[in-house]
């Protein structure tokens, strides 16, 4: 790719993108973000990106100083800006993409969110969208019409726990039928971590009216360590029934993963449930929520800014995602 990198972080993603510039072996480039009294922004790069590969960083969750639609829009009128200041080639990159999880019209009338997502991102002028564990990956590649990428926090967390676990008996889990390629995935990444084969299981569920019924738990658990893994923990619900299930299954320790940790609602409280032996996210979202609360001294952080470093890099130099998520 001609031009420089470059790599700006918005808001409250300074710090990630701090972390992630460093990986790609970049400086963190440089923006004015100002405030009006009404409540308007106006952002624009501090230094040139004429003919340049731009990437602007933002994860797009809700927290205490902004809704997501702020920081939606915030990211949104940047990447519009940088591409009318000249850059050659502008990327998103939205290691949580928010409005993931409607996608597809379950009720007459529903909205298909990500749809109208990607078109917001495209008529901004991006050449490529790049986010880690989305909701639904097919739904995603398909609502998208500029090139997307999808990143897996799957090698970080086979990494982790293949150190901790060594031969025991493991099996992966997966909380609801939706999620099971995606436990697949983790479960092949974990078996040639391991050297030995994981087990899969999976958990019945059905949910109406934000009401999640159905405890049957398919697959072997007994006398085996279990991780529970899915893209996202909201209230906690579903990670801690698929938990208690697996404990009167016979499991003898259970790690429940999500890469993106939300815990909203009575979720910080939820987890602290003695069924689940650790909790493990990632920093796509801070677990601000979770600070004082009984869940926090079970709680494991793990960085993707290696991942998203790494992916950048090779993004830049035309090099190749596919060797980068090779297990």
């Amino acid at each position: 790719m001609s031009g420089e990198l470059r790599l700006f972080a918005l808001a409250s993603s300074v710090g990630l993108g701090r972390a992630v510039a460093a990986a790609a072996f970049v400086d963190l480039a440089n923006h004015e973000d100002r405030a009006f009294e009404d409540g308007e922004r106006k952002l624009r790069p501090l230094e040139s990106v004429r003919g340049d590969d731009v990437y602007v960083l933002h994860s797009l969750y809700d927290d205490a100083t902004e809704s997501v639609n702020d920081k939606l829009c915030r990211m949104l009128f940047f990447l519009a800006t940088v591409r009318d200041a000249g850059a050659a080639r502008v990327t998103a990159v939205a290691p949580y993409l928010c409005y993931s999880r409607k996608d597809r019209r379950t009720k007459s009338r529903d909205p298909v969110a990500t749809r109208y997502i990607a078109t917001l991102f495209e008529a901004v002028g991006i050449d490529r969208m790049v986010t880690i564990d989305v909701h639904n990956l097919a739904a995603y590649e398909n609502a998208f019409r500029c090139r997307t990428e999808h990143l897996e926090a799957k090698l970080a967390l086979a990494t982790h726990i293949a150190a901790r676990t060594g031969n025991a008996a493991l099996t992966v889990v997966s909380p609801d039928v939706g999620g099971v390629k995606r436990a697949e995935r983790f479960r092949e990444t974990m078996s040639a971590r391991l050297g030995h084969a994981a087990e899969a299981a999976f958990m019945e569920k059905h949910r109406s009216g934000g009401v999640v019924r159905g405890d049957r738990l398919v697959g072997a658990v007994d006398g085996r360590r279990v991780v529970i893994v899915d893209d996202l923990i909201s209230t906690g619900t579903t990670i801690v029934r698929a938990a208690r299930a697996c404990r009167q299954a016979g499991a003898d320790h259970v790690i429940a993963f999500a890469t993106h940790g939300l815990f909203l609602g009575d979720a910080p409280h939820a987890l602290a449930d003695p069924a689940i032996d650790e909790l493990i996210t990632t920093d796509t979202v801070p677990p601000f929520r979770l600070e004082g609360a009984p869940a926090a001294a079970k709680h494991t952080v793990l960085s993707i800014a290696p991942l998203l470093g790494a992916a950048i890099r090779r993004l830049h130099e035309d090099g190749s995602i596919v060797d980068l998520m090779a297990d």
